[in-house]
């Protein structure tokens, strides 16, 4: 009698003893089930990644972005803060353009716009042109002004829309952009060096050629 009675009590330990390894182990595959996707399941599950869908990819691109001015009046920061003439003034690479819009009294028409896109074409762009051309062209004010309001269209453009268009300029001529990604150019002519740049009233594409109107 004892020995059966002291065999139904070691059963009972036993049992009493495994008892909580089966409940954890009953909790462990409950919490397998409920537990979130892991790295790289998003695309099965449809979740999405609050990181991804705050980059818009709405941001500057360019080998020329580069140039720009960290911080202060002439970064991308300060740029967005001014209409896009002032803002203009204060990129080192962009000052020949500033010369030329000063000369032919355009700084209030550009600061004053609402919703432009501008072309704006570097310093380089404009030492391509040779020196007496480019002195007989910023002594003619009328000449000067077709050419810098042929950069000008009067809607803000996203790179998208250069992919493969074609934009009325405030000069009434025609400008045609193609391209993708970080690759476009305008007129088969001047590559966007810089683009996506935004102003106060204005985006701005930043180009290594001058372009001529028709």
């Amino acid at each position: 009698m004892n020995s059966m009675k002291f065999r139904r009590t070691a059963i009972a330990v036993a049992a009493a003893a495994l008892l909580p390894f089966s409940l954890a182990a009953c909790s462990d595959s409950g919490d397998t089930k409920a537990a979130p996707p892991a790295a790289g399941d998003e695309a099965k599950t449809g979740a999405s990644n609050p990181m991804d869908d705050s980059m818009t990819g709405d941001e500057p691109f360019g080998a020329a972005c580069a140039g720009v001015p960290k911080e202060g009046a002439g970064s991308f920061d300060g740029m967005a803060k001014d209409p896009v003439a002032t803002a203009a003034s204060n990129n080192p690479a962009l000052s020949t353009l500033v010369s030329a819009v000063k000369q032919a009294g355009l700084v209030d028409t550009l600061n004053n716009a609402k919703d432009i896109t501008v072309f704006a074409p570097t310093n380089d762009a404009f030492a391509k042109i040779p020196k007496a051309d480019l002195d007989k062209v910023l002594a003619d004010k009328a000449t000067l002004t077709k050419i810098l309001t042929y950069h000008v269209v009067g809607q803000k453009l996203t790179p998208k829309q250069l992919e493969n268009g074609s934009f009325e300029t405030l000069q009434k001529g025609m400008v045609n952009t193609a391209g993708s990604g970080e690759a476009y150019k305008v007129n088969d002519t001047s590559n966007v060096v810089c683009g996506n740049v935004k102003t106060a009233n204005a985006n701005v594409y930043i180009v290594d050629t001058v372009l001529m109107p028709k």
